[in-house]
C-alpha cells in the first residue's frame, strides 16, 4: 500500500493548487483588490482566497483546469454551501461585518494563459 503524501501525482497536484491560487491572487491584486486571506479554514470548510475592495469582500475559488467550463463545474453545490458556511464565520469575525457585502467568484487558472475571474459565480 502506497502512502498518500509520497504520491508523486498527489503532490503535484497540491503544488499546483497553491501555484495558482498565488497567481489568482496577483490577477485580483492586478484590479483593486486587497487580500485579506489565503486558505482561509475553518471546521466547516475552506475558502482558498478572501479579497475585499472597499465594503466588498469576495470569497474566491481557485480552479486550475484545461478550460472555464470544466472549472465551473468542479465547484458542485457541495463545495458552494462550505465556502458560504465559511464566510459566514470569517464575516462573523470581522468588526465591520455588520455593514460589508459578500460575493462568491470563480478564478479559472488555465495553462499558459491570463486567469479568468468570473465574477458573481454562485
Amino acid at each position: 500500500m502506497r502512502d498518500k503524501a509520497a504520491d508523486p501525482n498527489r503532490l503535484k497536484a497540491f503544488r499546483r493548487g497553491h501555484v495558482s491560487e498565488y497567481i489568482a491572487a496577483l490577477c485580483l491584486m492586478a484590479k483593486g483588490y486587497r487580500i485579506r486571506a489565503i486558505r482561509y479554514r475553518t471546521k466547516i470548510g475552506e475558502i482558498d482566497i478572501i479579497a475585499r475592495r472597499g465594503d466588498l469582500v469576495v470569497c474566491v475559488e481557485v480552479k486550475a483546469r484545461r478550460d472555464v467550463d470544466s472549472a465551473v463545474f468542479a465547484v458542485t453545490a457541495t463545495t458552494q454551501n462550505r465556502i458560504r458556511a465559511a464566510s459566514e464565520v470569517w464575516l462573523s469575525r470581522q468588526p465591520d461585518g455588520h455593514r460589508l457585502s459578500l460575493r462568491y467568484d470563480i478564478v479559472a487558472v488555465r495553462p499558459w494563459r491570463f486567469p479568468k475571474h468570473l465574477v458573481d459565480a454562485f
